[in-house]
C-alpha cells in the first residue's frame, strides 16, 4: 500500500505545534501592505490557533 500523502494546500497554510495546535498564518499579510498602518501589519501578522471542527479537519489533511 502506498504512502498517504499530506494535502499540499492546506500544508502551506496551516502549522502543526509540537503540542498539536493548529497554527494559521494571519490573513491580509501578502500585498498591498504600504497602504496598511505599522500597527495595522503588526496586529495582523500574529499567528491564530485554530479550534474545533476545522482545525480537527486541518489535521487530519496535513497528517503524514
Amino acid at each position: 500500500m502506498p504512502k498517504m500523502k499530506s494535502n499540499s494546500a492546506a500544508s502551506k497554510r496551516v502549522r502543526l505545534t509540537g503540542t498539536g495546535k493548529v497554527m494559521q498564518v494571519g490573513s491580509a499579510m501578502r500585498h498591498n501592505l504600504e497602504h496598511k498602518s505599522a500597527k495595522k501589519r503588526r496586529a495582523l501578522s500574529a499567528d491564530d490557533v485554530l479550534r474545533g471542527g476545522q482545525a480537527k479537519k486541518l489535521k487530519q489533511l496535513i497528517q503524514k
